[in-house]
């Protein structure tokens, strides 16, 4: 590899995602039309595609890595071994694909869906049961199948094909070698990058909007923007020396601890809230859940209500698609050693049923506060949780511990994607050089911060960028299926042979 030769990937990349930042924060009052407008078109056109293309991940890794004939085709050498234990494993891979998100929609969500519910009176029992199933919905199968079509892709590319670390790596037995080293490639390349970046900042202006919501909430710190940038910029320092540090150190041991203050909020929430309505909600929400999957994964609002959709399942779909760049990368990263099917129930099921288990506790304890508590925190967002946890027996101390959390996520999310975008936009090098993640923790922070205060409302622009940038991506996905049959089919029959690969 000619490391002094410049990467055009990383130029191209760093370009388009600057005079993004530029024009966010230099011409904010153009950059929110736009934004806004684009966003509508493509909720207004394209809420099917998204639809289709979601659940039809979910119904490929079930059929990859439960009845397919490649499910116990090992990525990497058939003598490969995991390098990571299930544990720590489990901990990085659900830090890298949720974080964030799971704090921040936790209660905001069940009750926002609670006190506005299709085809039921708002606060209602209908209500709260269509509050739980949509809920585990966007937050069940359909997100972590996303991760795993590629994820699995190009770990099989990377450990078992010896192939660079690039989502364009994946396309190699569907247009060849020199395609992928040439124009194809690096678009493809530079998408996922594009991709990763706006998925990420995303999470990041929720979290940083959180945080400085919980220490309003526990210490009355001020919510305004000379605050959010002070969180903003602690925070990049945090997950910047954590990505240099590198997977086996400070990401590793981050999400290790993600996972245990995990445990002890949910612990905490389970034994303070209505722990047996918890359970019930559990039960009976996995089994609505099943129920109601087929017709809940293709309704887009045809006939009603579209606009709900658009905002809030059309958003889901197309924030998982952008985040699948980045997620599946990490993932792919440390997965080495695993079977196909071992690496679909890991990244599949076990995350899923955890995310029900989450908002099961959650939701619950906000629809338990009664539809006046719900009003109020439905009001903000990024409020919601510290609201109802005033409402029960050692709430500050509970909210505490979500702001803490708030920070760890904010960070193992932050420097996972720094990771993988050194590692997108140095061929693929799998330990990319310091300065390569320091540009980008830089700039993912700069682009969520262009999109919180550049703009008056920060969380639709946050939204908006997320539902465009995964369009183009998930044209991609698709072809990462397609190709991913291909070469596991080739290689049963022995009529494929790839020859590595020339770095540039």
């Amino acid at each position: 590899m000619n490391k002094k030769k410049m990467n055009p990937t990383f130029v191209i990349s760093l370009i388009i995602v600057a005079i993004i930042v530029v024009w966010g924060l230099g011409f904010p009052g153009s950059f929110e039309t736009v934004a806004t407008v684009t966003k509508g078109f493509i909720t207004d056109n394209f809420s099917w595609f998204y639809a289709a293309v979601m659940t039809g991940f979910v119904a490929f890794v079930v059929w990859l890595g439960f009845f397919s004939k490649y499910k116990d085709i090992r990525l990497g050498p058939d003598d490969s071994k995991p390098e990571y234990s299930n544990i720590s494993w489990f901990a990085m891979l659900f830090s890298a694909g949720m974080g964030i998100g799971l704090v921040f929609w936790g209660v905001a969500e069940p009750l926002n869906f609670y006190m506005a519910p299709i085809g039921a009176e708002a606060g209602t029992p209908a209500a709260a049961q269509f509050a739980i199933t949509k809920a585990f919905l966007h937050w069940g199968l359909h997100p972590w199948a996303n991760y795993a079509v590629l994820a699995l892709a190009l770990a099989y590319m990377q450990f078992r094909k010896n192939k660079p670390g690039l989502i364009s790596s994946i396309f190699i037995p569907l247009i060849g070698e020199e395609r992928v080293k040439g124009p194809i490639g690096k678009t493809i390349d530079i998408l996922a990058i594009f991709a990763t970046v706006a998925g990420v900042a995303t999470s990041l202006g929720l979290g940083a909007m959180q945080i400085n919501s919980g220490l309003n909430f526990l210490f009355d710190i001020p919510e305004n923007n000379v605050v959010l940038i002070i969180i903003v910029v602690i925070v990049t320092a945090m997950f910047m020396t954590s990505a240099i540090t590198g997977v086996d150190k400070g990401i590793k041991f981050l999400s290790n601890a993600n996972v245990a203050l995990c445990c002890l909020l949910a612990l905490a929430c389970l034994i303070v809230g209505p722990t047996r309505q918890i359970f019930n909600t559990l039960i009976e929400g996995i089994g609505d859940y099943i129920q109601e999957l087929p017709h809940n994964s293709f309704a887009v609002g045809a006939y009603s209500d579209s606009g709900w959709y658009g905002g809030w399942t059309i958003f889901y779909w197309s924030w998982w698609i952008a985040w699948a760049p980045f997620t599946g990368t990490f993932i792919a990263r440390i997965s080495k050693g695993r079977t196909v099917k071992e690496f679909i129930m890991g990244v599949t099921l076990v995350p899923a049923l955890v995310s029900f288990v989450w908002f099961a506790i959650f939701g619950t304890l906000g629809i338990n506060t009664g539809t006046e508590v719900a009003s109020e925190a439905i009001q903000n967002t990024s409020t919601a949780l510290f609201v109802v946890l005033k409402e029960y027996p050692m709430g500050a101390a509970i909210s505490l511990i979500v702001v803490v959390l708030l920070c760890t996520f904010f960070v193992t999310s932050a420097d996972s994607a720094t990771f993988v975008l050194g590692m997108l936009s140095s061929y693929g090098d799998l330990n990319p050089k310091t300065s390569r993640k320091v540009v980008w923790g830089v700039i993912q922070s700069l682009l969520a911060l262009a999109l919180l205060l550049g703009t008056v409302n920060g969380l639709e622009m946050l939204q908006a960028i997320s539902i465009v940038a995964a369009l183009p991506f998930a044209l991609v996905m698709i072809g990462t299926m397609v190709s991913t049959v291909k070469v596991m089919k080739s290689e049963k029959k022995g009529t494929l042979k790839i020859p590595k690969m020339k770095q540039e």
